[in-house]
């Protein structure tokens, strides 16, 4: 039995302050001596690097859509343990889950998985009583438990009051109100918020100001309270721990610091319960493959950004092509799939695959139902997969000789060449079973 408190922050849109207000909530019951653990609905990788800072635990996604619905209250059992309570901050809009399929993958989807209470933040600077409909609706609308709710962005005292008698008189309690000049600035750019680990400083600066903000503005008392509503799951808590690890400990180089900053904290843990040594290596400042390196991962990022410091470590970048021509394991997301190829930009990077990437102005962004069209590290020729694309840069050609992936109404994506297996497809490897231990045992 799992018998963790917790709630969801949901909005009904995309900008109404989730972020804000679950990173708060860490923030300010961790400052109070409570234990919290952070989680994010879906595949994005920027929020939980905040909650990990806020929490000081990582933080972690839940996604039905990449690891089943069956794996949800393990993961967060796993993820939540020894917490004494839990925030879990949605995507998108409550309801707003894979296109085309209803709510599955939605805030609402994990909520009613996890039975946790919901409150609602919503940006009411340009509302007034008809916060009472919104609220109404959102209540009354699937079979999740909307508890309260978090005003954002409200412009005054009598403003305050306005709203508040509105969500009364639809039975929703305000929990609390932040007002409009009380926003904590974080920079964003084409992908969404900075990472933290590009601003560490800041970062840590703007997490302290979200904490005073929120003890200052909600009733952390009641949102404790109502946390501590959610029934116990009976969930067993998932393990990253392979039955039969691989013996000798070999040597797993992980790809981090600034530029590869996205991956799931589930990768590594799931590489050393395979038998894996893991070494991280910053590609801006590391010189080198970690001593003894059998395998590299490369996770997404912002290679982009970081293009000319990375073209000027021409040591490493060599170092990685000869684990490549030496028949080293090498898999890459995104963001590694950039770094391998000839250039970015036009200016070289590793040269390990035969193409070449630049930046555009349009998001390629959405999930995939992909099928592994040849035998890589990761996966055998024929394994059905579901990932997720985040990015606006092209590789030309879009796949090699031997394409990672297929999916649907798109043509072949992705590189396969010897044991490198390259791809813009993002994947939780919780969801792949098997996956770590394949490429631990590929260091053979």
């Amino acid at each position: 039995m799992v018998s963790v408190p917790r709630l969801v922050i949901a909005a009904p849109a995309s900008g109404h302050g989730k972020t804000t207000v679950a990173t708060g909530l860490l923030a300010a019951f961790a400052a109070r001596g409570t234990a919290v653990a952070g989680f994010k609905v879906g595949p994005d990788y920027i929020d939980p690097g905040y909650h990990t800072l806020a929490a000081g635990r990582p933080g972690r996604n839940l996604d039905p859509v990449l690891v089943g619905e069956d794996r949800i209250a393990p993961l967060f059992a796993y993820g939540a343990a020894g917490a004494e309570l839990a925030v879990i901050e949605g995507v998108m809009g409550l309801y707003d889950g894979r296109v085309g399929e209803g709510d599955a993958g939605s805030t609402a989807h994990v909520a009613a998985l996890l039975a946790a209470p919901v409150v609602l933040v919503v940006d009411a600077a340009a509302q007034g009583r008809s916060v009472a409909a919104l609220v109404h609706g959102f209540r009354s609308f699937g079979s999740v438990r909307l508890a309260g709710v978090i005003l954002n962005r409200v412009g005054s005292d009598r403003h305050e009051a306005l709203l508040r008698a509105a969500c009364e008189e639809v039975g929703t309690p305000v929990l609390g109100v932040l007002r409009r000049h009380d926003a904590v600035a974080a920079p964003a750019r084409h992908l969404g918020l900075v990472p933290v680990v590009e601003r560490a400083a800041e970062a840590a600066a703007s997490v302290g100001a979200l904490a005073a903000l929120i003890a200052a503005s909600v009733d952390l008392d009641a949102v404790r309270a109502l946390a501590r509503r959610a029934p116990a799951l009976t969930a067993q808590p998932w393990s990253p721990e392979a039955p039969d690890p691989v013996r000798g400990r070999p040597v797993v180089a992980v790809a981090g610091g600034p530029a590869f900053s996205f991956g799931y904290a589930e990768t590594v843990e799931l590489l050393r319960g395979a038998g894996a040594e893991v070494a991280t290596v910053d590609p801006l400042r590391d010189e080198a493959l970690p001593a003894g390196s059998r395998a590299l991962v490369v996770g997404g990022g912002f290679p982009e950004v970081y293009a000319a410091e990375l073209s000027a470590n021409a040591p490493l970048r060599a170092a990685v092509a000869a684990l490549a021509g030496a028949g080293g394991p090498i898999v890459a997301e995104c963001a590694g799939l950039l770094w391998l190829c000839r250039t970015l930009d036009g200016a070289p990077m590793c040269g390990v695959l035969d193409a070449d990437a630049t930046m555009t102005e349009r998001l390629t962004l959405g999930y995939r139902d992909a099928v592994a069209l040849a035998d890589s590290p990761l996966h055998p020729a024929g394994s059905r997969v579901t990932g997720h694309e985040f990015h606006r840069t092209i590789v030309t050609p879009r796949a090699g000789a031997t394409p990672a992936w297929g999916w649907r109404d798109a043509p072949p994506e992705g590189f396969a060449v010897g044991r490198v297996h390259a791809s813009y497809l993002h994947l939780h490897w919780a969801g792949q079973p098997g996956a770590a231990h394949r490429l631990v045992t590929a260091c053979g």
